[in-house]
């Protein structure tokens, strides 16, 4: 670690702890040159595999997208941030349990269906409607059938 005064390679660390829920690690350091004290934050950078599209493009995995497709899935339900936020990091985690570098995009799209089913049947119901191209009323009849038993 470059010390951020004199710009020297060579720092020590005097002390160490978790910070939060044991994510991030905190490290108190000093510069050996200068005698400089500076804290720097570790957190693991953990890598999504990337995502094949059904007509083939690979693209890297957007968390961004996720969420917005949560969101619009959501819009105007009674849900709360915090359990929309512990879905996506579920899904993330499931997705990098696989140890694949490359995940198809339809395996998120059914865990996203798998996730509104359990937080709100209706936001699940938009969502596999547009998800699986609902062509007439009666596929969104038979998809509100299968959820009820």
């Amino acid at each position: 670690m470059h010390c951020p005064f004199c710009s020297a390679v060579d720092t020590k660390v005097s002390d160490s702890r978790l910070v939060g829920d044991g994510t991030q690690v905190r490290r108190r350091r000093q510069c050996v040159i200068c005698n400089e004290r500076f804290t720097t934050f570790e957190i693991v950078e953990l890598l999504l595999p990337r995502v094949i599209k059904s007509d083939n493009i690979r693209e890297p995995f957007s968390e961004e997208k996720l969420r917005h497709g949560f969101l619009k899935a959501l819009e105007k339900r009674p849900v709360k941030s915090d359990d929309i936020e512990i879905a996506i990091n579920q899904i993330k985690s499931q997705i990098r349990a696989t140890g694949e570098r490359e995940v198809p995009s339809k395996r998120i799209g059914n865990l996203v269906m798998d996730s509104l089913k359990q937080l709100d049947k209706v936001a699940y119901i938009r969502f596999a409607s547009v998800y699986r191209s609902f062509e007439d009323i009666r596929e969104f009849g038979e998809e509100i059938a299968k959820i009820q038993d």
